[in-house]
């Protein structure tokens, strides 16, 4: 259990019998009454978003959740097949479970996984990742005004949208959060 003024982001709670990720949380200190938190959560198994307020002092359940350092070694056509880094046993990742999770994955890469009940919930990719430019169209100085963009595709098949600048197989920084540009990457 877990008190309301307690919750952060990031923490996972247990509403009606399914895991929670609190993605959002504010808190709220009115002139009169009981402070509370106004909380923004996402349901690990089916990817609902439900908002909740609750008051500080009140009791919240958590979830008992476990973070394991996994390998991501490749994609079956149904499943994202992970190894454990500790014990070397394999992973088992429902595509289902997020279907853009195959543009952020990269074989040999690293990726904390969320399990809940024995069973992988998340799979946790960073705000911001490198990627090569697999396409890209090349433009000609002077076709356009400043800062126009053009549609590239990533190593891992991730349409952003970047400078006319950017050239194919150039390495770039994209927010994985909004799928934006963030800047080039130097070697």
């Amino acid at each position: 259990m877990i008190r309301g003024g307690d919750i952060g982001k990031g923490t996972v709670l247990l509403i009606k019998n399914a895991p929670y990720l609190v993605v959002e949380r504010e808190f709220v200190n009115p002139g009169k009454g009981t402070a509370f938190a106004r909380v923004k959560m996402k349901n690990l198994k089916d990817g609902t978003v439900l908002t909740q307020t609750i008051k500080t002092p009140d009791m919240v359940e958590d979830a008992e959740v476990e973070t394991r350092a996994c390998q991501y070694q490749y994609n079956d056509g149904e499943n994202y097949i992970f190894m454990d880094a500790q014990s070397f046993e394999t992973v088992t990742v429902p595509e289902s479970l997020n279907e853009n999770l195959k543009y952020y994955l990269k074989e040999g890469e690293e990726y904390p996984i969320v399990i809940w009940e024995d069973e992988p919930i998340d799979v946790k990719v960073p705000q911001k990742m490198v990627f090569v430019v697999a396409e890209s169209e090349n433009y000609v100085r002077g076709d356009t005004v400043s800062g126009a963009t053009k549609p590239i595709i990533t190593e891992t098949g991730l349409t952003v949208r970047v400078p006319l600048f950017i050239k194919q197989d150039e390495k770039i920084l994209v927010n994985t959060e909004t799928n934006e540009y963030v800047e080039r990457v130097n070697n």
